[in-house]
């Protein structure tokens, strides 16, 4: 086994649209605008609200790990992989997510963007 493996990742066009999006970023991030039925676990928080994480996967589901640009989602991801479960990183992030022109939401119904 290769501990120097590529990390697993898609870019945003891969994301089905029915997938679990699981969002690392802080709130006020999340605030601005986050995908629609995405599950928010800050990385600040990851550890504490693990357990969220294993039960949104627990049907055998990808998670698909997602931040601002990819470097944190990038450290989660491996996180959830070294635990045993499927997660791919999202390359760059919420950035690119927007770029693609996919939907994004806020929780107040005012304009989305990326913070």
């Amino acid at each position: 086994m290769s501990f120097g493996a590529a990390l697993p990742s898609v870019d945003v066009a891969g994301v089905p649209a029915d997938a679990l999006v699981l969002d690392v970023r802080e709130a006020e991030e999340w605030a601005a605008g986050h995908v629609e039925g995405a599950l928010h676990v800050p990385m600040s928080d990851f550890v504490a609200r693990f357990g969220e994480v294993t039960e949104a996967v627990a049907e055998g589901r990808r998670a698909y790990v997602m931040c601002r640009v990819g470097g944190r989602s990038a450290q989660v991801t491996q996180y959830l992989v070294q635990q045993g479960i499927d997660a791919v990183n999202i390359d760059g992030g919420m950035l690119a997510w927007e770029g693609a022109g996919r939907p994004m939401v806020t929780d107040n119904g005012s304009p989305a963007f990326v913070l």
